[in-house]
């Protein structure tokens, strides 16, 4: 069943709204798995009554559809105001294991914070969240999910005419770091304590409960929560060569999760300044560079609930900096620990910094691909690499190759060459991710109203660890030419 409980906080975080009808809604895709864990009935999926409530046509029971208001930082600049400018929540699902879930229909018509757009979205950017953010939860990355594809049959201006899309969104929640600054410093500070509760309460229930005895405060669970999930989130990115694109403050959810997938990209060929983003212009959140945006982003919040953490200044900027400084600490653990999987090390530790710098340089040098070369580590560990089609898709440099005799020598002093740390290989190096030019292919393919490519490539990618017979077309590095180096967020 549907329930409001941000609603219950007051107009001054929402909007009741509506959705704008569509003229001819159609499905693309319809995520099974994800309703059979939702609870959604399996006779009610994909029927007539479904696609109209998830085309904005009707309106789901219980459902009392309402839109949010937040800023946020966009590429460092303050904007006291954005919101859902096209995206309408229609509540908060409630599982029957007593787990809330927002669900939001992206594309659905204008909102009062729609600035002047339309609220609408092409097709373009709801093929991509989909396929791109239902291949991240396959990978075991915390991301918002994507329950519904829907094709509108209206037109969406942009460059031109373009097909128009809804997609049907599910998260934790979508309370974001511009949430709380729009309510610090766009109203002064009211609403930012009931804010504050509610988000504890919501997501971080366990943390504020373990802390009580030491009685730390509720805004400090927070930002202390807050910082170690979106540390560890952005490791795990860091770890799979996957570049969000647009990390505004307005981009950041407060319960860990990755969200809005605009220009974002796995990168082919590794280069540590990559940028896909076509308005990103000066590289603020190249591949690199996360990390570090990440963090900067967590002051603005942590500057936000100063007045909240102490009422002594003094001990609010102690505490609020404690609670920051959690961050690269846990970034480097996390990181580390994903590194040691993804080389099969068992334990990272520091002496191992330039053996990794080494890797890095040698596939830079080489143009070659991050995931490929990775898994081709991993198959070279296991004595299985002739029994793959690695040595038609990725050819080793000879710096990688001589790069090798340091790594074997390292495994081997540490006691590292076991099935165990094999396995961990295995389980850190995907085979397949959602690359541009397949993501693109599907695309294509979906504004002309043909939505097998979008599912078969959804069906493949959710098996990312494994080894398919078809994978000499999945698992391929794009050739020069049909290279994708631009992504754009379709407003």
């Amino acid at each position: 069943m549907f329930d409001s409980s941000y609603r219950r906080l007051g107009d001054a975080y929402s909007v009741l709204c509506a959705a704008t009808p569509v003229s001819e809604p159609k499905w693309m895709a319809f995520n099974h798995a994800l309703a059979e864990t939702m609870g959604w009935p399996k006779e009610w999926r994909e029927t007539d009554e479904a696609l109209a409530a998830l085309a904005g046509n009707s309106t789901l029971a219980g459902s009392t559809p309402y839109a949010t208001v937040y800023a946020g930082h966009q590429f460092g600049s303050y904007n006291p105001q954005l919101g859902d400018g096209r995206a309408l929540m229609l509540g908060e699902w409630c599982t029957e294991e007593g787990k809330r879930l927002d669900v939001q229909l992206k594309g659905a018509g204008r909102t009062p914070f729609s600035r002047g757009g339309d609220g609408r979205s092409p097709i373009g950017p709801v093929v991509r969240e989909y396929l791109v953010s239902e291949a991240m939860a396959a990978l075991g990355v915390p991301t918002t999910r994507a329950l519904a594809a829907i094709a509108t049959g209206d037109p969406v201006l942009r460059q031109g005419p373009e097909p128009g899309g809804i997609l049907t969104r599910v998260a934790s929640s979508h309370l974001r770091i511009g949430t709380v600054q729009y309510f610090a410093m766009s109203k002064g500070g009211d609403g930012v304590a009931e804010l504050v509760n509610h988000i504890t309460m919501r997501h971080y229930q366990e943390e504020l409960a373990q802390s009580s005895a030491a009685n730390p405060g509720t805004t400090q669970v927070l930002l202390k929560g807050v910082c170690k999930r979106l540390a560890s989130l952005v490791a795990q990115w860091q770890s799979i060569g996957f570049i969000h694109g647009v990390l505004n403050t307005d981009n950041m959810l407060l319960c860990g999760e990755t969200v809005d997938y605009g220009p974002c990209a796995f990168m082919d060929n590794y280069a540590a300044d990559r940028v896909f983003s076509s308005i990103d212009t000066g590289g603020r959140y190249a591949y690199q560079n996360q990390p570090g945006i990440v963090h900067w982003n967590l002051s603005v919040l942590a500057q936000c609930l100063l007045p909240l953490m102490h009422d002594d200044q003094e001990k609010a900027l102690q505490a609020a900096q404690h609670a920051v400084d959690l961050f690269p600490r846990h970034f480097t653990d996390v990181h580390g620990a994903l590194l040691a999987n993804k080389f099969g090390l068992g334990t990272f530790r520091e002496s191992d910094r330039e053996l990794v710098d080494g890797f890095f340089k040698a596939l830079a040098e080489g143009d070659l691909d991050f995931t490929l070369a990775f898994r081709w580590l991993t198959e070279v560990a296991g004595g299985n690499l002739d029994h793959t089609p690695l040595p038609e898709l990725f050819k080793p440099s000879v710096a990688l190759l001589t790069w090798l005799d340091g790594w074997r020598a390292v495994r081997k002093q540490r006691n590292a060459d076991t099935e165990a740390t094999l396995e961990q290989m295995r389980k850190a190096n995907p085979v397949v991710i959602p690359r541009n030019h397949r993501v693109a292919e599907a695309i294509s393919a979906a504004e002309l109203g043909d939505y097998r490519v979008l599912n078969d490539y959804h069906q493949r990618w959710q098996t990312p660890y494994e080894w398919h017979a078809d994978d000499r077309l999945y698992a391929a590095s794009p050739e020069p030419e049909v290279r994708v180096t631009r992504t754009f967020c379709g407003t």
